[in-house]
Formats: C-alpha cells, structure tokens, sequence
C-alpha cells in the first residue's frame, strides 16, 4: 500500500461508523458505477412488491427468517 492510500486509511479510522459507511458505500460507488436502467427497474420492482404486500398478495417475512432460510438451502452456517 502506498503513503497516500495508508494516510487515507488512517483518516477513515477517525471516522464515526457512519462516516465509515458512508465513505465505503461512496468508493464502492466510485469503482462500480450503477446503470440508471437497473435503479429504474429495481425501484419499480420494489414499488410492485410494496403494493401486492399491501394489497394482501404476498406475505412479508422477518430478516432474521429469512436470511436462515437462505443459509440452510444453500448449506450455509
């Protein structure tokens, strides 16, 4: 790692956790642009899920459960 990028890392450890996410989620964005398209059809994806959830459609499930859902078809700990 080179002086600059060292000096970097050393200023983010003086952020609070939130400042450290905000700049990790900013440098992700800045090596992964997002394609407007994709933001464009996620949100109405989430909107359409959002509306059948309301409308009584779909049922909605805790995190928690669903993430171990996840876990154990995927054979994960």
């Amino acid at each position: 790692m080179n002086t600059q990028i060292e000096s970097l890392v050393e200023q983010a450890r003086g952020l609070s956790p939130e400042e450290q996410a905000i700049l990790a989620e900013t440098l992700y964005e800045m090596v992964n642009p997002t394609d407007p398209e994709w933001e464009t059809a996620w949100a109405k994806e989430c909107e359409d899920r959002l509306k059948a959830y309301q409308r009584g459609e779909i049922e909605a499930i805790d995190s928690d459960e669903a993430m171990a859902l996840l876990r154990k078809k995927h054979g994960l700990k």
